[in-house]
């Protein structure tokens, strides 16, 4: 018993020992779970902290949302965005209760789209306005958020802020545009206004002024200013210049930049102060706009609401601005320069050859309504050489101008004279009564006017002239005839002994019958191959090898030599032999560039130039296309060069004549591209294949800024409307690397050749072919 007893509590104490042995290990064995469990929270908080950490200093936008595109998760840059100083605060709100309804009606169907599809939205820039109101695109991406089983659950969105590429990609397309304009001729006000709302667009409470200098030299006018008030631009229009008148005045007084923070403070502004105060502007920065020459064109100005000085970027569009603005209104010079050259006379500045013949078909058609006499009058000085010749070709000058003063001051208002060279005048007189005494006495003040002795430089020496006189309808019913038939009278009348006047009559033709003697030479030498052509290759820039081929006309006369195309073009234009010349030249082209071909030479194109009297004549396609048929050669060889005067005479007509030899395969450039006074909203519609920048705007590449603008802006321009642009008239390597650089597709001028004989076009294009 006692025994058993023992056995009994010794088992009882054993099982008693395990319990207790595992209630130990259970303990510990939670314990150890509960440090594990501790330690990966540690961790887990730790890699939460990491985690938060890294995607705030992340600069780029993370988000997530979830299917009802509430955010769930985002870093400081979104907080910041929106203006929440917690990350807290963004959570659980919607675009609705960040954005403008509009706005954030568009970012909901963007990601309920991608939710419902599963297809990420990739690279989607969207606008956004800041906390502060201030634009900003974002680059933004956003793809489906899914669960563990794959199970689209919300979407992850990341944006990057883009404002700063934006915006310098719109001052690029914007920039190109004002150059387009600049070079599709484009009112000046127009391109002005652009310009400065260029500038306004890219900067916040900055409105913009461009004055341009008057012709006075102490005046500044209105160019530009869409967003200052019309009240201030007017009051401002016509502002002296002067060491105290505002920035604008000042700035060009002293040539260089004056920026005023404070206007109210500002001494330059005591004249104007309460002027910009009417209107709330508080700060004016302007910058002298200067030619290329370092002439004063005109002014920019910055003006702000605020009392403050320009940022660094401001300062930058200033200077952007100021050098496109310069382009822009030398252009606009150079236009009204070449038009006013290409009607007036240099020396005496009055109107030339060019504006005679349209004066006086108004003048004859006013009369043909009205029923007053219209009298055409040839003046030529009598022995102006000797006064040349004795005195000087500057004394000779002075004469010239002194007489066309006499000349104007003897007529009426209405009246004209001009100049057509040398000297040699010529008077428009209109509303004359029906009776040559009349027009006796305005010929005798004329005379007397022009005997009046001259004085020049202690001398004092004295010119007559001889006059002859048409009258229409009596002496000619067309202008040609009427010019022509008063120039005979003045012939007359120096055979009568100069010092005087004569009136036509028939047997005054003298040069009429020396005009008909020159026309029979070029008629006889056309038909008896006193003419050749030259051929001067046009070149692909990119590549270096001829693609083309211009034909250039010259004459051999039998007694005077060769005679360049300067005299003999004008005369055959004039006569009319330009029609059977131009035949001439296009058979021989569309002949010699099919015998390269059939000598086994790559194929090119022959360029052939086209008067407007050719193109206008009613068989013109019919001769084109029976050039090629004779020769041989397929249409799509052949290129017509047209000017842009000769198109824009009917431009409706120009398009049906083209687009018809166009369905033959011909191909059509303008050349002497920016000469011409053309729209290019006209010429954007005509079927031209290639733009030709003429070599006026080549000739000074290397050292005029406004023609390399303008070029750069042609050759864009070319190639927005699909044409190949080449530059004619390249002779220097600068010309050349300028034009390489500009992505010009092609050259034609010395640097390559010159005009040169169809036999040398022949060796070239063989060494060409023989090249790999």
């Amino acid at each position: 018993m006692p025994k058993t007893g023992s056995n009994r509590f010794d088992y009882r104490a054993e099982a008693g020992q395990t319990q207790v042995n595992r209630l130990i290990a259970t303990v510990e064995r939670l314990e150890a779970e509960f440090q594990h469990r501790e330690n990966a929270e540690r961790e887990w908080a730790t890699e939460r902290g990491l985690l938060r950490a890294m995607i705030d200093q992340v600069p780029d936008y993370l988000f997530a949302k979830d299917l009802e595109c509430r955010f769930l998760v985002v870093n400081k840059a979104v907080a910041d965005i929106h203006g929440r100083a917690r990350l807290q605060d963004m959570i659980g709100k919607t675009d609705f209760e960040l954005h403008t309804p509009e706005l954030a009606a568009q970012f909901y169907e963007i990601e309920q789209t991608v939710i419902q599809s599963g297809r990420p939205m990739i690279d989607m820039e969207e606008m956004v306005l800041d906390s502060t109101g201030a634009k900003r695109w974002l680059s933004t991406s956003k793809v489906p958020l899914r669960n563990d089983h794959n199970e689209i659950i919300g979407l992850v969105g990341i944006s990057r802020d883009v404002t700063a590429r934006r915006q310098a990609d719109l001052v690029r397309e914007e920039q190109a545009l004002v150059l387009e304009m600049i070079a599709m001729n484009a009112p000046l006000g127009e391109v002005l206004d652009r310009l400065v709302r260029l500038m306004e667009a890219q900067l916040d409470g900055v409105f913009g002024s461009i004055l341009l200098l008057d012709e006075d030299g102490v005046h500044l006018r209105h160019g530009a200013a869409p967003s200052l008030p019309a009240d201030y631009s007017k009051a401002i229009d016509g502002v002296a210049i002067g060491p105290d008148v505002g920035s604008c005045g000042t700035a060009v007084y002293r040539r260089q930049a004056v920026v005023v923070a404070d206007i109210a403070s500002d001494p330059l502004w005591k004249n104007y102060s309460e002027l910009a105060a009417l209107h709330g502007l508080r700060s004016c920065w302007s910058t002298p706009i200067l030619s290329h020459h370092g002439d004063v064109l005109g002014t920019f100005a910055m003006y702000s609401r605020e009392v403050r000085e320009p940022k660094s970027a401001e300062t930058h569009l200033t200077e952007l601005t100021t050098r496109i603005a310069a382009i822009a209104i030398e252009r606009k010079r150079a236009e009204d320069q070449i038009i006013f050259l290409a009607h007036h006379d240099t020396l005496t500045g009055l109107p030339n050859r060019s504006l005679l013949k349209d004066r006086l078909t108004q003048a004859m058609l006013q009369t043909q309504r009205h029923n007053p006499w219209v009298s055409v009058v040839f003046v030529d000085l009598d022995n102006f050489k000797t006064v040349n010749d004795s005195l000087g070709h500057t004394a000779g000058d002075a004469l010239l101008k002194i007489v066309a003063n006499r000349m104007v001051d003897c007529v009426k208002a209405t009246d004209t004279v001009m100049r057509l060279g040398g000297d040699e005048f010529v008077i428009l007189l209109v509303d004359q009564p029906e009776s040559p005494d009349a027009i006796s006495a305005t010929l005798n003040r004329i005379r007397a006017a022009i005997a009046e002795p001259v004085p020049f430089e202690g001398q004092v020496f004295h010119v007559t002239c001889s006059m002859g006189v048409a009258t229409f309808p009596n002496d000619g019913s067309d202008a040609e005839t009427l010019l022509m038939n008063a120039d005979a009278a003045m012939y007359k009348a120096k055979e009568a002994g100069r010092d005087g006047f004569q009136f036509y009559t028939a047997e005054m033709n003298t040069k009429v019958h020396e005009r008909l003697a020159l026309q029979e030479a070029m008629r006889h030498g056309i038909a008896h191959c006193e003419f050749y052509l030259l051929y001067q290759p046009q070149v692909d820039l990119q590549t270096g090898r001829i693609f083309a081929v211009e034909a250039l006309v010259r004459w051999k006369h039998p007694t005077q030599g060769v005679i360049s195309p300067v005299h003999f073009i004008p005369l055959a234009e004039e006569t009319g032999l330009i029609v059977p010349l131009g035949d001439w030249v296009l058979n021989e082209a569309c002949r010699q560039n099919k015998a390269w071909q059939d000598a086994g030479l790559s194929p090119v194109n022959v360029s052939v130039n086209v008067s407007g009297r050719q193109f206008h004549e009613k068989n013109w396609i019919c001769r084109v296309t029976r050039a090629l048929r004779e020769s041989g050669m397929e249409a799509r060889y052949l290129e017509l060069e047209l000017t842009e005067s000769l198109l824009m005479r009917n431009v409706d007509q120009a398009i049906a004549t083209m687009k018809e030899l166009q369905a033959l395969g011909v191909h059509f450039a303008i050349d002497d591209f920016g000469t011409g006074y053309s729209s290019l909203s006209a010429l954007k519609n005509l079927p031209v294949a290639r733009l030709k920048i003429d070599q006026s705007f080549i000739r000074n590449l290397a050292r005029d800024e406004n023609d390399r603008g303008i070029a750069a802006a042609v050759i864009s321009l070319g190639q927005r409307l699909n044409m190949r642009v080449i530059a004619e008239g390249v002779e220097t390597d600068e010309q050349f690397a300028f034009l390489h650089d500009n992505h010009c597709d092609e050259i034609q001028g010395y640097h390559f050749s010159r005009p040169i004989k169809s036999k040398a076009i022949e060796d070239l294009l063989r060494s060409q072919t023989a090249m790999p």
